[in-house]
């Protein structure tokens, strides 16, 4: 009788702890959603945008533990030029010295590590980029039902040595540095 009772509750504690350790996936809605870019080179910078295809992120009791995202990576779009000067850096950015789209359609960002760390989190992930993942860390703020973060990713690590001086002698002022910013800012 008493082998019963005791395994009985701990069949009801395993079921509670299931109840009260239930992880919510929300998904990110990727209309009101925004990665901007901004790359850097001696002479100044170029920013644009690229799509988010699809993300979500997981919570524990209204806290986040994880997330999941893919870009599309051929919507590289140039926004602080027009015209011949903007298709050709679109052109240059998706053509295979730089992120090669044509074989490399997506991007993708797994949370593998999430630590709250006071008004923030403190995020590692798995960003892949051409076929190549490397560990990336950063701050991601998240209040109701937006998160956002900037953070910096050098293109180097995934195989993306144009112009980099760290690869090439004697660029001088046509220089482009090997880190590029990102700027998130999700709705979900």
């Amino acid at each position: 009788m008493k082998t019963i009772i005791l395994k009985s509750a701990a069949v009801l504690l395993l079921i509670i702890s299931v109840a009260f350790t239930t992880t919510e996936t929300k998904i990110v809605d990727i209309t009101k959603s925004s990665i901007q870019w901004v790359g850097h080179k001696v002479t100044g910078q170029h920013e644009g945008t690229i799509t988010l295809q699809e993300g979500t992120l997981e919570f524990n009791a209204n806290q986040l533990t994880g997330g999941n995202f893919v870009m599309d990576m051929t919507t590289i779009n140039t926004t602080d030029l027009q015209g011949e000067y903007k298709n050709k850096l679109d052109g240059h950015l998706k053509a295979d010295d730089f992120f090669g789209v044509e074989t490399y359609k997506t991007a993708s960002l797994i949370f593998t590590s999430v630590t709250k760390n006071g008004e923030t989190y403190s995020v590692t992930g798995d960003l892949t980029i051409k076929n190549i993942t490397n560990e990336i860390t950063f701050e991601l703020a998240v209040a109701e039902n937006t998160a956002s973060t900037t953070f910096q990713v050098d293109r180097t690590k995934y195989g993306i040595k144009y112009g980099s001086a760290s690869f090439f002698d004697g660029l001088k002022d046509k220089a482009i540095y090997n880190e590029f910013d990102l700027t998130v800012s999700l709705k979900f």
